[in-house]
């Protein structure tokens, strides 16, 4: 059984930074895509970033290209997503994820964001 941890998340004021990390545990990942995800409040999901296995290489919504970086580092099973520059709309639960292709077969519990003065 595969199971995501998240952690780093908290409140910080606008134009501030956060790291997130998902550890992973009961198998490897490296072969999986591995993604964040956010839902804000009275919203739907969204895609936020990815690290895909294959070619290490990353896409980013258009929201957050430019001030997130996603990076993981296989040999201790954990993806990070550095936020820089966050603004008030980047207040969400934010939520790992591991997959094939864009089916994600695995997913954290979430760690809350918050961008507020």
């Amino acid at each position: 059984q595969v199971q995501l941890v998240e952690s780093g998340g908290g409140l910080v004021q606008p134009g501030g930074s956060l790291r997130l990390s998902c550890a992973a545990s009961g198998r490897s990942l490296s072969t999986y895509n591995m993604a964040w995800f956010r839902r804000a409040p009275g919203k739907e999901r969204e895609f936020v970033a990815v690290f895909r296995w294959r070619g290490a290489t990353t896409s980013y919504a258009d929201s957050v290209k430019g001030r997130f970086t996603i990076s993981r580092d296989n040999a201790k099973s954990t993806v990070y997503l550095q936020m820089n520059s966050l603004k008030p709309e980047d207040t969400a639960v934010y939520y790992c994820a591991g997959g094939v292709g864009s089916t994600y077969t695995y997913w954290g519990q979430g760690t809350q964001v918050t961008v507020s003065s």
